[in-house]
């Protein structure tokens, strides 16, 4: 009996426990207006160019390779403007780095990749958040640029 009890309490607590919050909302957000956060708190230093698949870019002079990036961040009490800002500037400071790394001074082509699907603007980019992480996937293509 003594079992029971306990077997039906137990799935009385699991039943009445709130689910966890497991939303996966996707958002666009302006490219231009993270960019210059990421400038103006030093994230970006300025040495590469990023260009969004559609905008106006330079002529390219060598293309060096993909360029992808897969990032997460904590965005538990944090806004999804908020969080996703932050993890976008994660994502292009990783381009930065492995641009440099390269010897590019672009990014060029890039295109929002979350989960695998591609979204693309020369505008704006795609964050998924959720309760406890945000998300962005970025690819492209690393060159050398005018």
């Amino acid at each position: 009996m003594r079992r029971l009890t306990l077997a039906l309490a137990t799935v009385l607590t699991l039943a009445a426990a709130p689910a966890a919050d497991a939303r996966d909302t996707r958002h666009q957000f302006d490219i231009a207006t993270a960019i210059a956060a990421g400038k103006a708190d030093g994230t970006l230093d300025g040495s590469v160019q990023f260009h969004f698949k559609g905008a106006r870019a330079p002529a390219v002079t060598d293309r060096l390779g993909a360029a992808n990036t897969n990032r997460k961040t904590n965005a538990f009490g944090k806004s999804d403007a908020t969080a996703c800002q932050w993890v976008f500037l994660g994502a292009m400071k990783a381009l930065q780095a492995a641009a440099k790394e390269r010897g590019a001074n672009a990014v060029i082509d890039i295109e929002s990749n979350y989960k695998n699907q591609v979204f693309s603007s020369a505008t704006q980019y795609e964050c998924g958040a959720g309760g406890l992480m945000a998300g962005v996937a970025l690819k492209g293509v690393y060159a050398k640029v005018k």
